[in-house]
């Protein structure tokens, strides 16, 4: 399979190779279709940055510039002067993958990923994560605004920061007194 990248984004414009990529996984967007079923997709495939950077590791898709192939090096350098802070988020983001969830972006939560158990469409994201270095600070409103709008989209809120070798998740659940 291959991908192009336009900008920061990369397109699937096969479209069988498009559907095999939703359906075995849940990645990118379809084009134009806003709540895709599987059985639907007909169209190319908008992948972000992180997810194609994940399918190139993996050796799912290779990707082209120009109608040449990029390789894994050029698509990190790619990926760290898109994206802040890309080495850990890739981190967190291939961690939860690696365990079998479905990891999207999380932007319409104001987050880093909304995490899928099953995948869109089939279950409701259980939880929003945003990742944080460990020299980060957190303001007490800031964990105080994130409970909220989890609470209000019925999510869990995971801070994740990730280690050397490993990821410490901060899960907060809300209670109403």
């Amino acid at each position: 399979m291959k991908g192009e990248l336009v900008e920061n984004r990369i397109i699937v414009w096969n479209t069988t190779d498009a559907k095999s990529l939703f359906v075995n996984g849940y990645y990118g967007k379809p084009i134009g279709i806003t709540k895709p079923k599987p059985d639907e997709i007909n169209v190319p495939l908008i992948l972000d940055l992180i997810e194609g950077y994940y399918l190139l590791e993996k050796s799912k898709i290779k990707i082209q510039y120009m109608k040449k192939n990029i390789t894994q090096k050029e698509m990190l350098e790619i990926c760290r002067r898109e994206h802040h802070n890309f080495d850990k988020k890739y981190q967190v983001y291939k961690d939860f993958r690696d365990k079998g969830y479905i990891v999207n972006p999380g932007i319409k939560f104001g987050c880093d990923f909304a995490v899928y158990q099953k995948g869109p469409g089939i279950d409701h994201a259980p939880y929003l994560v945003q990742v944080y270095t460990s020299a980060d600070t957190i303001s007490s409103t800031s964990v105080v605004l994130a409970g909220r709008l989890a609470t209000t989209v019925r999510k869990q809120f995971i801070l994740a920061i990730p280690k050397v070798n490993k990821i410490d998740c901060l899960a907060l659940d809300w209670w109403r007194a």
